[in-house]
């Protein structure tokens, strides 16, 4: 409708909460904000054209980012670089607080119980099924998991 403005996307609050670092003078939700925007604008010239990026992709990116970080933050660990992985943790935590809620233990399980299931009635089994199981499985994620985890927990559950 004409003069209803549109409900804001999750870019919009990355830059307002962006311009509210910038007013309190906070330097690590600033620089992880830019930083998370760039990577989002990156996203969006990538390609053969220009687009504007949906919600769903946008938290798509900001899983990537927030991943790179806890990954540079055990680098810098193994380094003996406390201050730095110090600060890659402080960034994911502001990365945190704009992706969906990660799922618990049980909730996990439980979809990927399901998941084997459904492919072992699909005849699929043992670790052959290993794809046909994650094809089940990641629509339903919707990056409320980590990755590596989820298919470390597939590959036991198919073993057993």
């Amino acid at each position: 409708m004409l003069g209803m403005p549109d409900a804001p996307t999750l870019k919009d609050r990355l830059q307002t909460d962006l311009t509210s670092a910038m007013r309190s003078q906070d330097e690590v939700r600033k620089a992880t904000l830019r930083m998370a925007l760039a990577a989002i604008t990156n996203e969006e010239v990538s390609g053969k054209s220009a687009r504007e990026l949906a919600d769903g992709e946008v938290v798509t990116v900001l899983t990537r980012e927030a991943k790179k970080r806890r990954e540079a933050a055990e680098a810098y660990d193994l380094a003996g670089r406390a201050e730095l992985a110090a600060r890659e943790r402080a960034e994911g935590v502001v990365l945190e607080e704009y992706l969906p809620a990660q799922l618990s233990t049980g909730e996990l399980e439980a979809i990927v119980d399901a998941a084997v299931a459904a492919a072992a009635a699909d005849g699929a089994t043992g670790p052959k099924a290993m794809g046909a199981v994650m094809k089940r499985i990641q629509p339903q994620l919707g990056g409320r998991a980590d990755g590596s985890a989820v298919a470390a927990l597939v590959r036991a559950r198919l073993a057993e």
